[in-house]
This record gives C-alpha cells, structure tokens and sequence, in this order.
C-alpha cells in the first residue's frame, strides 16, 4: 500500500520535470532549434495541423531555421503563420524555402527570458509539492483505515519527502543549465 502510494507520487513528480523541460525547450536562447516553431500550426486544405506535418524543418547553422514546404503553394501561409506567432522571428521566403533567421539576444531581453525561465521551474517545484501534500494525505488516510501502522506512514512521509528533494533538485539544475545557456553571449 505504501509503495503504490509512492510509485503514483514518483511517476506525478516525474511528469512534472517533464513539463518544466519542455517548457524550457520552447525558451529561445539566441541559437536556432527547431523546437521554436512546434507551437506553430497552418491551414492546410481546410484543416488546421502543424507545420512539422506540412514541411521539413532542420537548422544548417546555429542562426538560421530552414522549413521546407512539402508544397511550394503553402510557403506563403507558412510564411504568415510564422509571422503571426509572435515570435519575434522574420522569415525570407526565396521561392523554394523559408529561411527563419534567429537574431541575436541583448541583454534586457535576456534578463527576460531567465525570469521566464525561472517562473517555468518554480511552476514545477509547485507541481512537485503538491504530490508530495497528496502523497501525505494519503498515507495519513490509509493509516486511518488500518491498512498499516504509524511507523510504516512516517517511513513512507520520509520516502516522498527524499523524492520531492531529488526531483526538485533535478528542475534547478535544469534551470542553471538554461540560464547559462541563455546568458552564454
């Protein structure tokens, strides 16, 4: 019973870091990935999907993005939906592909993006302290119900308490890897 208690706390805790790193994935640090566009979704012959599924996407250099219509009539919506991301990036269109140039960070902006960044991870130690609440309360209620002893709950509030302790650790050195990658000039 206190295993399973866990385990379900440890798979939440687990998808939680999960979430902080994709959020983080989508943070632009002034080098080309071509994660920033995977929000972007286009219309394509009445239906709308994303721009991974209507073209080929890859960055030959750290400062550019290519998307490769696999249709050469949709690099022009591809081009507006691009635009109307808000993105802050610009594409030139040459006939056969976009190019996205990525521009360079300054410095106000990149204090931004750590505050961003910031916000993302303590959304997750949140998210992380909340299981471990949970994972309490059940423990507590499962004593109640005389499934195992008090000994047995306290080990187990001390188990979620260690796990809280690794994943939480586990967002800060995801944070302190952004944010080095984000002041990195």
């Amino acid at each position: 019973m206190v295993k399973d208690i866990l385990k379900s706390a440890e798979d939440r805790m687990k998808r939680a870091v999960e979430v902080v790193r994709e959020e983080l994935v989508k943070v632009r640090t002034g080098k080309a990935t071509t994660a920033l566009l995977d929000g972007i979704k286009v219309e394509y012959y009445g239906s709308v999907v994303p721009l991974r599924q209507v073209a080929n996407l890859s960055t030959p250099d750290v400062h550019t993005i290519t998307v490769q219509p696999w249709e050469k009539n949709m690099l022009v919506t591809i081009d507006k939906a691009i635009l109307n991301a808000n993105l802050g990036l610009n594409p030139v269109n040459d006939g056969a592909i976009l190019r996205v140039p990525i521009p360079p960070l300054n410095e106000e902006r990149r204090r931004e993006l750590v505050k961003l960044v910031k916000k993302f991870g303590e959304e997750g130690k949140i998210a992380i302290r909340n299981v471990r609440r949970d994972a309490i309360e059940h423990l507590k209620k499962a004593e109640k119900e005389e499934h195992f002893s008090e000994d047995e709950r306290k080990r187990g509030e001390q188990e979620s308490q260690k796990l809280t302790d690794k994943y939480i650790k586990e967002i800060d050195n995801l944070l302190a890897l952004k944010e080095k990658e984000i002041m990195e000039v």
